[in-house]
């Protein structure tokens, strides 16, 4: 089952973390770092990423992503299936697959592995 991501960058994640929490999501910690706070609404999830470490994304920018419990090998052999041209990437939180849609815009589907947040966590 995919989780809808919307990736917002920003140059102050708690300020912004506050921001949203004030607007009604919830944030979860035990997911979250320094450089990226994990906020859950009703209908979905917000992820609030730091620009400044976020490998060339721009402040302001606002990526689609996609968030997975299945296995990403399961999750890649579907999209090869029905023709899907993909990338699977290890991340600093885990892993994810990447993908460009019709527009030229990529998206990702990430696989969240807590433990790999926690040791990127313990070395900032």
């Amino acid at each position: 089952m995919l989780t809808v991501l919307p990736i917002r960058y920003v140059a102050d994640v708690d300020a912004s973390r506050r921001f949203y929490e004030g607007l009604g999501l919830s944030y979860r910690p035990e997911v979250s770092v320094p450089v990226w706070a994990h906020l859950d609404a009703a209908a979905g999830v917000v992820g609030i990423h730091d620009a400044a470490v976020s490998k060339g994304r721009p402040l302001g920018t606002v990526e689609l992503g996609f968030a997975t419990d299945e296995r990403l090998e399961d999750v890649s052999a579907r999209l090869t299936a029905r023709g899907y041209e993909h990338t699977l990437c290890d991340e600093d939180f885990g892993r994810s697959i990447r993908l460009t849609d019709p527009d030229g815009v990529v998206i990702q589907i990430q696989e969240i592995d807590p433990r790999t947040m926690r040791r990127s966590q313990s070395q900032l």
